[in-house]
Parts: structure tokens; C-alpha cells; sequence
């Protein structure tokens, strides 16, 4: 962290705005979404307002983000997706890995700390997600949101769909039925470069609901993932029709 006071300020913001990617045409949005209630004369010159909007936005572009990107997700599937992403925890990562404490203008007792809160680090993300909203519009805060959420909504789905469904599957079913699951390809459309799956799980003689997949091996673990849930009386993640 630095002192604002210690450094000239429009060679500070020049180079968060080097970071962000952005350039401002009214710098006052900048300097307002980097101020800390701490460094700020009073609450109303902070970054309080500019969080509370960017909050709002960066929900509105990563909604939209998830619904084009997955259009096989069901709305439950689809929320879980973006909990993770627009968390505090996400948002505060995002400003650490861009350095975004080294830009933060804040009070004396806070800017003593060795370490920026990641409370702190969530509320700069989403503040300047705002500032840069009202400076250039929509779709330049889309552009930044997508820069760096992007590579979190694909991290947070390939986690979901890390989990080895196939293999819980197979241990319930033979535990619970004494039979091994097989995995009947049911349909498949696309072009050969693109196709997409449409595959079932089997226990026995009952099939579970089945699920379509990018490729054979995504479709077999949500075929997996949908007979567990049915086995658990839950909701079916990925209805096939």
C-alpha cells in the first residue's frame, strides 16, 4: 500500500488506469472509486455509492455472460455459477491480482496495515466496475468485466464439473443395487466439428434422465450427476428437453 500524499496524484491514477485499461474522460470518477471511507473528507466523496452501482452491474453482465455461455443450465445451476463469481471473495482476488491496494487512497489507520482487508480489495473491484460505467458506458464496463470474470466463470465451472460424478455414481449403484451404470447415447446433433451429446444413465432397467453434453465425456458426467440427484430426491441439474 502507499500514501497517496507521498506520490503525485495524476501519476497514480496513470498508472491504474494503465491496469485497468480504461482511460477516464473525468479522472473525479477515478480518484472517487479508489477513496476508502477512511480517506475520504466525508462518506459521500468514498467509494460507498460507486460499490453499491458496480455491485448491481457487474450481477447484470455476469448473469447475461452465464446465460449465453451455458444454454443447457437450468436457473438453479445457472445461480450457483454466479454466487461464485460476483462473491466477495472473487472480487477481492481480482484486486489483488491487479495490485489495485498499491492505487487505494486511504485514512491514516488503515493505511498503516501491512495488509489491505479483502473486504476492502472487493469494494475498490466493484467500485471501479461502477466509475467506469457512468464514465464510459455499458459496454466499457462490460469490456472490463469480461477481461477478468471471464477466466473466474470458467475456473468456477470446470471445478463444478471436476467432481467425478461417473465414479459416485458407480459406488451408490453398486452399494445400493448391485449393478454397474452403463451410458446410452441417445441423440446428437451439430455439425462434426461441434456436436453436442445427449446421453442417459442406466442402472439396471431404470434410466435416469439424460443430459447433453459438448462431448461425450461432459454428457456422461451430467447424465451421472442427474441420476445422483434423482437417487437423492433433488432437483434435476440438466434437463435434456
Amino acid at each position: 500500500m502507499n500514501d497517496p500524499s507521498q506520490r503525485e496524484a495524476p501519476s497514480l491514477f496513470d498508472l491504474c488506469e494503465e491496469v485497468l485499461g480504461y482511460t477516464f474522460r473525468n479522472p473525479g470518477f477515478l480518484r472517487s472509486a479508489l477513496t476508502h471511507a477512511s480517506g475520504a473528507d466525508h462518506r459521500l466523496a468514498s467509494n460507498e455509492r460507486l460499490e453499491f452501482l458496480g455491485d448491481s452491474i457487474l450481477g447484470a453482465i455476469v448473469c447475461e455472460l452465464l446465460y449465453l455461455k451455458f444454454p443447457e443450465y437450468l436457473e438453479g445451476e445457472l445461480t450457483r455459477i454466479k454466487s461464485v463469481v460476483v462473491s466477495r471473495q472473487t472480487c477481492a482476488k481480482i484486486s489483488q491480482r491487479l495490485g489495485f491496494d498499491e492505487f487505494l487512497i486511504l485514512g491514516k489507520g488503515m493505511g498503516s496495515q501491512e495488509q489491505t482487508p479483502s473486504s476492502v480489495l472487493a469494494d475498490v473491484f466493484e467500485s471501479l466496475v461502477g466509475a467506469i460505467y457512468l464514465d464510459g458506458g455499458m459496454e466499457a464496463a462490460k469490456r472490463f468485466i469480461v477481461r477478468h470474470i471471464e477466466a473466474e466463470i470458467d475456473e468456477t465451472v470446470e471445478g463444478h464439473m471436476g467432481t467425478n460424478h461417473k465414479s459416485n455414481l458407480q459406488q451408490i449403484a453398486q452399494r445400493q443395487f448391485g449393478e454397474t451404470p452403463t451410458y446410452l447415447l441417445l441423440d446428437e446433433k451439430g455439425p462434426d466439428h461441434s456436436k453436442c451429446f445427449k446421453i442417459a444413465a442406466q442402472i439396471g432397467r431404470h434410466r435416469y434422465p439424460p443430459a447433453w453434453g459438448r462431448n461425450k465425456k461432459d454428457a456422461e458426467q451430467r447424465a451421472a450427476l442427474n441420476a445422483l440427484s434423482q437417487l437423492s430426491g433433488e432437483e434435476i441439474p440438466f434437463a435434456a428437453d
